[in-house]
């Protein structure tokens, strides 16, 4: 079970290119973002500005949640992988090595250099280090169903 729900979720990494971030204001009340993301290992990278919403909440407070998932596929036939970890701007002494493993594969069309991520620029590279995977298994699931939606943790990274 855990070999194939671990393929399926790699699978949907691989071809999904959104997150949705969930992370917590000040007052605990949640936030989401959808933001383009990049993956090396159980690191998941994105590129935002320091200013933006979430940016503030990670700063504030690191503890992250994600979902990646197609939302173009017919009831009934999603597929999803949450993430849960730590998330953090990426400092400019890490950002060399960074970049090299967050911008590695040419089919994501978008790269960007350390100089584009530090000094005066408007954006810089954040990082999530997942600390859990896990696989949506549908209720209906031909095999692995229970009649109720649940996630499954899955050894990645």
């Amino acid at each position: 079970m855990a070999d194939t729900l671990a393929a399926d979720a790699e699978r949907v990494l691989a071809t999904v290119r959104y997150v949705v971030l969930a992370t917590a204001d000040p007052d605990g009340a949640p936030h989401v973002s959808p933001v383009f993301f990049t993956r090396d290992g159980s690191a998941v990278y994105w590129v935002s500005s320091p200013d933006a919403h979430h940016s503030h909440n990670v700063e504030r407070e690191p503890r992250v949640e994600g979902v990646v998932f197609d939302s173009t596929v017919p009831v009934g036939g999603a597929e999803a992988v949450y993430l849960t970890g730590r998330a953090r701007r990426v400092p400019d002494e890490e950002l060399h090595d960074r970049c090299a493993a967050a911008f590695a594969d040419p089919r994501d069309g978008v790269a960007f250099t350390p100089a584009e991520l530090s000094g005066d620029a408007d954006i810089r590279l954040y990082v999530l280090e997942v600390e859990r995977w896990e696989a949506l298994v549908r209720g209906r699931h031909p095999t692995l169903g229970t009649g109720t939606d649940r996630r499954v943790p899955v050894p990645l990274g």
